[in-house]
């Protein structure tokens, strides 16, 4: 054990030696468990020493236990132990660590002494960027581009769904107009409402994208620049460069903003550095980069792509209508898509309608394969890419194929190329059974609304691309997954899209003298609390232990009557974590409240392929949220030899709790049992008296203690 030696505090002013005071701030990718399983760690490592700590946990419901100006101020260092993005500029002046968040698990003792030499952040820092050796993390380009996803979204689906509802409700067909609504009605407001949605779509994502690069301010240069990539009328461009290139610009403002800040100003220009001098240089240049350098270019091509599609209109229709798709679906409103989009509408004035037909087919196809795909396979996807999929669907029937823009920016590798077989796919079959459409408008709208011949086909060509986009996206986004698998570092990657892990919160301080700060004792929202139990060392529960009473009956229940005698087990027989999860399940199935054991063990494995739910300390708790449970329902079992679960501390799980919840309970009632369940675990005496009981019955006494 390392001694807690290190220099006089900084944080007071009188001169005299007074108690160390150290800060810190934990969070991991999804806000899930590691977040407080670092917290709990770090503040016990610092009640040890004498060390007083306050530690600010980043969730997924938000910020906990926060740090506020007089913490800041009397603090003598921060350690932050995180895999995401965090603002470091309140910490100027201070002394500031930054690692991985597996290192606050598994080396707190040796944070708390380097954090006392660790440089002085100065004033416009940037957001962290975990030190060498602070375990596995995602890269910063990912984690921004993910950053950029999760804001873009809102402004997908509502401004997708108000269009989408403005065309089904107020639009009709109009041979020299398209798809219309008519002007000064209560739909066109709604619609031009939605427009608005769509048009920020793009600077939001561009902007998100370099903030999470560059802090706040790289915010306005990436907005901008995703504007003026989006704007193809300030470039003689027809069409703009769309999400891809507001991805570009998201990244090229992100890292000149980054290489901005390196230059050294005179003292009295810094503080309107981040303010005024950095975002109008960045705005400035980025934007005439683009215009100039970038747009040009844009125009270019696509003037001459267009050319080349004329020269194509005497050939196969196969041949054209799978260009047309791959065309339409690659970039999905974006300057390819548009060029053939705008190839098609230009040709029905001349008569010809079948080459409208061909991309009114494709047009739809993304959102549909994507929607689809997220209720074919819903364990690859998280509950807010689930929900985007049920908003995609509905665009997709109202051709816009923009609802597929947040699973191609989240995943590009394996959607987009799904996008574009189907694409090719619907508009190789449109084409070859000459299907036409009368109105620039894609999607089965047009269909419905009497503006498409050869309806039958043309419901054949979206149906067979649609289904195709979704299985080949499930299978590529599947495989990906599964050569991730032996690469989880313990901590989750719903980011890339998997089912988050529940979130877990510790139990306030520990022990009696160390007056430690630590992470708050429970958690509100949506988030689960789970794994919190986290990795904990052996501390005392200061909490009053009730007294046993017999059982039998209903005495005989634990967390509310989820767990009883029925599912708990003395002897786990597994020897790995498959089977053991699969052991757990049936356990979990004596009950009857288990509909579907293969869908209950699959959903669980799939949550450990995004992170262990090893907490050490010779604890797991495997969990899942699934309707193949009817209600919830707890089991526990005891292994002897211990089966191996990843845990970062390296035990074996010799304790193990299994948490099934149907889909409709995974918010109040999953986080409830997580808490009590992190909390209890925390105390050494508890495990140990779990070690040591000999039958299903004193086990069942012993868990009583939970509540």
């Amino acid at each position: 054990m390392t001694s807690p030696a290190g220099p006089p505090p900084t944080g007071s002013g009188n001169g005299e030696r007074q108690r160390l005071k150290l800060l810190a701030v934990t969070a991991c990718p999804t806000g899930i468990a590691h977040t407080y399983m670092a917290a709990e760690k770090l503040a016990q490592a610092a009640e040890s020493r004498g060390i007083e700590m306050k530690v600010e946990t980043q969730g997924s419901i938000g910020a906990e236990n926060v740090l506020d100006d007089n913490d800041v101020k009397h603090a003598d260092g921060i350690i932050v132990a995180a895999d995401k993005d965090v603002d470091l500029s309140r910490f100027a002046g201070k002394r500031v660590l930054t690692v991985g968040v597996a290192e606050g698990i598994r080396h707190p003792e040796q944070l708390i002494e380097r954090v006392l030499s660790a440089p002085v952040h100065a004033a416009g820092g940037t957001p962290t960027a975990p030190a060498a050796g602070g375990g596995k993390e995602r890269s910063v380009g990912y984690k921004a581009l993910m950053n950029g996803v999760s804001y873009m979204i809102p402004f997908v689906v509502v401004g997708g769904l108000l269009i989408a509802i403005s065309l089904s409700l107020g639009g009709h067909t109009d041979p020299s107009g398209g798809l219309v609504i008519p002007k000064d009605s209560f739909w066109m407001d709604v619609n031009n409402i939605g427009v608005i949605g769509f048009t920020l779509m793009v600077p939001i994502l561009s902007g998100y994208i370099a903030y999470a690069i560059g802090d706040r301010p790289a915010l306005v240069p990436g907005m901008i620049g995703g504007w003026i990539a989006n704007t193809g009328e300030l470039y003689d461009s027809k069409a703009g460069a769309g999400f891809i290139g507001a991805i570009v610009t998201g990244f090229l403002a992100g890292y000149l903003v980054l290489w901005i800040k390196k230059v050294k100003v005179p003292k009295f220009a810094q503080p309107i550095m981040p303010i005024i001098v950095i975002p109008i240089v960045a705005t400035t240049a980025l934007g005439l980069f683009f215009i100039y350098v970038i747009g040009k270019p844009i125009s270019w091509v696509f003037e001459h792509l267009t050319d080349w599609l004329s020269g194509m209109t005497g050939t196969s229709a196969i041949l054209l209508g799978a260009i047309l798709g791959l065309m339409i679906a690659f970039d999905m409103g974006g300057p390819v898509n548009k060029t053939a989009f705008l190839f098609g509408a230009g040709l029905i004035a001349t008569g010809n309608q079948t080459v409208m037909g061909m991309c009114a087919a494709a047009i739809p196809v993304m959102p549909l394969g994507q929607g689809l795909a997220t209720l074919i396979r819903k364990r690859l996807y998280t509950e807010q890419e689930r929900e985007t999929g049920f908003a995609a669907l509905f665009m997709g029937c109202f051709g816009i194929s923009e609802g597929a823009i947040p699973f191609a920016a989240a995943r590009p590798a394996q959607v987009i190329p799904a996008n574009m077989l189907g694409g090719a796919v619907a508009g190789a079959i449109a084409g070859v059974a000459g299907v036409e459409d009368a109105v620039p408008h894609g999607g089965p709208i047009v269909a419905v609304l009497g503006a498409v011949s050869g309806v039958p086909m043309f419901f054949v060509a979206v149906v067979i691309g649609s289904v195709v986009t979704a299985l080949t996206t499930v299978a590529l986004v599947d495989l990906g997954e599964r050569k991730r698998r032996g690469e989880a570092a313990g901590f989750g990657a719903g980011a890339a899209g998997l089912e988050p892990a529940p979130a877990g919160v510790p139990s306030g301080g520990g022990g009696g003298g160390g007056g430690a700060v630590v992470a708050p004792a429970a958690v509100r929202g949506p988030a689960t609390a789970a794994a919190a139990a986290s990795g904990a060392t052996a501390v005392a529960d200061e909490a009053a232990v009730p007294e046993p009473s017999g059982l039998g009956g209903a005495s005989a229940e634990v967390l509310s009557g989820h767990l009883t005698e029925q599912t708990v087990k003395v002897g786990l027989e597994a020897g790995d974590k498959e089977a053991a999860i699969r052991e757990m399940a049936e356990l979990l199935a004596r009950t009857g409240k288990v509909a579907d054991l293969e869908e209950l063990v699959a959903t669980a494995l799939r949550r450990e392929a995004q992170g262990t739910t090893g907490l050490g300390e010779e604890i797991a708790i495997p969990h899942a949220k699934t309707d193949a449970v009817t209600e919830p329902v707890v089991g526990f079992a005891r292994s002897a030899q211990g089966v191996e679960w990843g845990s970062l501390d390296g035990t074996k799980a010799r304790l193990v709790f299994m948490i099934a919840v149907p889909e409709a309970a995974a918010g109040d009632e999953h986080l409830r049992i997580l808490a009590l369940l992190s909390r209890k675990l925390m105390d050494a005496g508890f495990r140990e008296r779990l070690l040591a009981a000999s039958g299903e019955s004193a086990l069942l006494e012993v868990l009583r203690e939970v509540e």
